[in-house]
């Protein structure tokens, strides 16, 4: 079984066909990963990619630089941070030359692969050819992207605005529905993460992104309906390979758990908001927030009592778009709803600072009362980049390769919850996936974040780089650029095990 698509035999950036060889259907089996003796290291899948030497600023230099120039606010992960040099498709590779498996795709940002060979190419070419007008002038980059991206989009969700990241197009979402409507009040979900912007912090319901000051007026949070973590969930309840350990007693077509998230969110609409609201906003999985799932037929229902009160339906696919999820393109299409605005960003340019949002005419045309403008949004580097992501998503195969790897890699992820006590739930869909850890699968109380870092720092230093999230920094994130193989997923889980494994070992001590 092939893991990538039929790929076009013209591309002329060499070593390109060469580095998909040993992604052909593997003849070894996946158990000469899974079955190591306690010492031994599991095998890094090859890579044909010589990173070139490194020979900028010293390490030392660059954590002096880092304290004395930079924003105190970022954070580097690690106990010692890793000084990333290059990157090549699923991998990157340190200031020493170490190689990593990037399960992370700097944080859900890499969706075709670093560098990947044709995004490189257009944006080399768009580069010698003019790198910046603002949209007072034609280009015909943007105008050949809008056609492209749009005819993505179901219904009538034709219009496009860029950005230049995702918090400013869920700011642009936030506005253009409230200017529509002539309402103001939106409700987003808890454990959502929408932006860290003035205007997106009141959306992003996550405590550790807020600073104490006045923001978000007029924004609502109401229960997030978490299958696992939550007050009810069953075994049946996601769109996905993996379901909880959680009973249920459900009857055949019923989801209680389903019909109790509504009912507080009736309850938000009848407590919070006037009768007529502006938006109601949700992630289809939540990305900061864990991987975190809904109940099937969930945001259906959301999305016709938001509209039975005048309000608009947004889908932030900031994570969750450009076939992440394997059975679609977009994420609310598992959940069968057309929103009346999409945004995106991060893998919309595989690491290339750019977003969108997406909507009607009848919408946008509200918005054309005042003069909107953007200066970066829709550049022509920008707009040749997007485009070379969505050819190569098609032409390398990459939402197919997203379901079948995905669905592989949850299902060997499922077995360490067997496994082991501290693995309390694993989920999602494709390719954007969640390992919630736990001090017992009694008690499901969050893993400590001692414990988390520990396991963390093991997955890094045996070749694997994976995410963190959720409310209590309980949930290891892994979201790979999508091109990784079943090779890779393998390793993946190999080192996971023996990472689960010393941690189950130091804890005995």
């Amino acid at each position: 079984m092939r893991v990538v698509g039929t790929m076009r035999r013209s591309l002329t950036r060499a070593g390109y066909c060469d580095l998909f060889k040993w992604r052909q259907p593997l003849h070894l089996s996946g158990a000469s990963f899974r079955h190591l003796s306690k010492d031994e290291q599991p095998q890094m899948p090859p890579c044909d990619f010589e990173p070139q030497n490194y020979e900028s600023l010293p390490y030392e230099r660059i954590l002096e630089i880092r304290k004395q120039n930079l924003s105190p606010a970022l954070v580097t992960i690690f106990k010692k941070p890793i000084l990333l040099h290059q990157g090549y498709m699923q991998w990157v590779f340190d200031s020493e030359g170490r190689r990593y498996l990037d399960l992370f795709g700097g944080i859900v940002t890499i969706s075709v692969g670093h560098c990947h060979p044709k995004v490189t190419e257009a944006a080399q070419k768009q580069l010698g050819r003019i790198w910046h007008t603002t949209n007072i002038f034609l280009h015909s980059t943007i105008h050949e992207y809008a056609e492209k991206l749009t005819s993505l989009l179901p219904g009538k969700l034709k219009v496009l605005y860029m950005t230049n990241s995702g918090s400013e197009a869920n700011d642009l979402a936030m506005f253009m529905a409230r200017l529509y409507t002539g309402h103001f009040d939106i409700i987003s979900l808890r454990g959502g993460y929408h932006g860290s912007s003035p205007y997106t912090l009141g959306l992003t319901a996550l405590g550790f992104y807020k600073h104490g000051v006045a923001n978000g007026f007029g924004c609502h949070t109401t229960m997030c309906p978490d299958v696992f973590r939550g007050i009810w969930g069953g075994s049946h309840c996601r769109d996905s390979p993996v379901q909880t350990i959680r009973a249920c007693n459900c009857s055949p077509g019923c989801c209680e758990a389903n019909d109790k998230y509504i009912d507080q969110l009736k309850e938000t609409l009848n407590t919070c908001v006037p009768k007529k609201m502006a938006a109601f906003i949700a992630e289809p999985i939540q990305g900061v927030g864990g991987a975190v799932q809904y109940p099937k037929g969930y945001l259906k229902e959301a999305y016709q009592l938001i509209r039975e009160r005048g309000g608009l339906c947004i889908a932030d696919e900031v994570q969750t778009g450009f076939g992440r999820t394997g059975s679609h393109f977009w994420g609310f299409q598992t959940h069968d709803v057309i929103p009346d605005i999409v945004t995106m960003a991060k893998g919309i340019g595989n690491g290339f600072p750019m977003g969108a949002v997406i909507t009607t005419q009848e919408i946008a045309n509200s918005f054309a009362r005042a003069q909107h403008f953007n200066t970066f949004g829709g550049n022509p580097m920008a707009c040749a980049v997007g485009s070379a992501v969505l050819d190569a998503i098609e032409e390398d195969g990459l939402q197919n390769n997203s379901q079948l790897v995905g669905t592989y890699l949850l299902l060997e992820f499922a077995k360490l919850r067997d496994d082991f006590e501290i693995v309390g739930d694993v989920r999602g869909k494709g390719l954007m996936i969640g390992i919630e850890m736990v001090k017992d699968k009694t008690t499901c109380q969050p893993l400590p974040v001692e414990d988390m870092s520990l396991i963390w720092e093991d997955c890094k230093d045996m070749g694997i780089l994976i995410g963190k999230g959720g409310l209590y920094g309980q949930t290891f994130r892994v979201k790979p650029p999508m091109c990784i193989t079943r090779e890779d997923a393998d390793f993946a889980v190999a080192i996971f095990r023996a990472a689960l494994t010393r941690h189950v070992e130091r804890s005995a001590r």
